[in-house]
């Protein structure tokens, strides 16, 4: 039985190294360049509501301010640590109105609440900055909006607010 054994084991062995003996193969190679560019993306949720200011305090100049905290946004870059965000209006608002804007992120710093009232595209307002690389999704955009009773009345004012993501 062992005899049997061993020779059904050399038989197939020797099949097997026949076998291998007389393969044939082909090979190909390629030769590829790879690269990634520099990425910077930026996107919002949407618009935030109307801010209508309504309310005041009698013997205060100050009426008392709106904010909306209802939308977002979300960026992506692969730039490198040096990467912020600045925020412009179309167009200045006039004296005794104030907008702010603040950003929240989890990969740069904040600037807090920043006064964007007369930030045109010509004099935006840095809101995060050293922004390191990766992507940060789903941030809140809180916006406030004030006014001084001297300013007068504002008839609805549409503004554009420009979010720029760059180094």
């Amino acid at each position: 039985m062992k005899k049997s054994l061993v020779i059904i084991t050399l038989a197939a062995l020797t099949s097997l190294a026949f076998q291998a003996a007389n393969a044939q193969s082909a090979v190909a190679t390629q030769s590829l360049n790879l690269s990634v560019n520099a990425v910077y993306k930026i996107a919002t949720s949407g618009n935030p509501g109307a801010l209508a200011i309504t309310a005041g305090t009698a013997g205060v100049d100050a009426l008392i301010s709106v904010s909306d905290a209802s939308t977002t946004y979300s960026i992506t870059q692969n730039y490198g640590n040096t990467v912020k965000i600045s925020a412009n209006l179309d167009a200045a608002l006039t004296s005794g109105y104030i907008l702010q804007v603040n950003l929240a992120s989890g990969k740069g710093t904040s600037a807090g609440t920043a006064d964007i009232s007369n930030a045109t595209s010509g004099s935006a307002v840095d809101v995060v900055t050293g922004i390191g690389m990766g992507a940060d999704a789903n941030k809140a955009i809180t916006y406030t909006f004030s006014a001084l009773a001297s300013a007068g009345t504002l008839a609805s004012n549409s503004k554009t607010v420009t979010l720029t993501l760059t180094n």
